[in-house]
């Protein structure tokens, strides 16, 4: 990940942090509580006005790109080769300009830690998330607390009825980017900071969870020395119905271990 620190290069002073998490090619801003729609870059105003200052990746990423070469300039390729690049990347982009543009007084700079204010923020981020029955999400912040959510709850962000409404979208639903979302077919995303104490707290620790899959769930092979019996023995007893696997693989199955000690009965 790299960190940049958003600076009003007229005024002198630190206005937010640009992340750019360098796997996924996602760019997040987090900026300084206290802003106003003055202070705040121009295109994130109607967020500082709502109280918002953690940025969503799309808002973020089109901030960035409003102040690079875009990939559609004519002679993008003569840029490229003059620059030793391989392949159009925004962040490299983001860095030979500073981020600065026309339109104000915004650059940035690259920084080696996060501020503290963005650390202490991110204690409210997703660290795991688990989709539950009746589109309800099992979430695990950062702060070690654990939510179970229903995503009725979120109805007003943009796009997440069709979640509720799409079995095969719900499924698709799993951790964003640096913890910062839960996102729905790599598109819909919901935010940590939305759902942040939202639900019922469940009064487990990350822990607890980890413990529960390693203690809870039997593969193929422990499934056979359980019950004594051959690969070929586990098969028939699936195709009969008589133990069903959590999750079937054309190599391994996952059971429930309880499923398979009920059958050692």
């Amino acid at each position: 990940m790299k960190i940049f620190d958003i600076y009003d290069d007229e005024n002198r002073t630190s206005v937010g942090t640009l992340l750019y998490y360098e796997k996924e090619r996602t760019f997040i801003c987090e900026l300084i509580d206290g802003l106003d729609e003055w202070t705040a870059p121009f295109l994130f105003s109607g967020f500082v006005k709502k109280g918002i200052f953690t940025i969503p990746r799309d808002e973020s990423f089109n901030w960035v790109k409003a102040r690079i070469i875009p990939p559609s300039r004519q002679n993008i390729d003569l840029i490229l080769r003059n620059q030793k690049l391989k392949e159009y990347d925004e962040c490299i982009f983001l860095e030979l300009s500073r981020g600065k543009c026309s339109q104000d007084a915004m650059c940035v700079k690259q920084i080696k830690e996060l501020p503290a204010y963005v650390v202490e923020r991110q204690k409210r981020n997703l660290s795991g998330c688990i989709l539950l029955d009746g589109r309800d999400v099992l979430c695990i912040y950062a702060d070690g607390s654990v939510m179970k959510t229903n995503l009725k709850m979120f109805s007003d962000v943009k796009d997440v009825d069709k979640v509720l409404t799409n079995e095969e979208l719900f499924k698709s639903g799993k951790l964003g980017t640096g913890g910062y979302f839960i996102t729905f077919n790599n598109s819909i995303d919901i935010p940590a900071w939305r759902m942040y104490g939202v639900g019922e707290p469940v009064p487990l620790s990350t822990n607890d969870l980890k413990m529960m899959v390693i203690n809870g769930l039997a593969d193929t092979s422990d499934a056979c020395e359980m019950l004594n019996c051959s690969r070929q023995n586990l098969s028939y007893m699936i195709g009969r119905g008589v133990i069903e696997p959590v999750m079937d693989d054309a190599k391994e199955n996952l059971f429930l271990k309880d499923d398979v000690i009920r059958n050692m009965w």
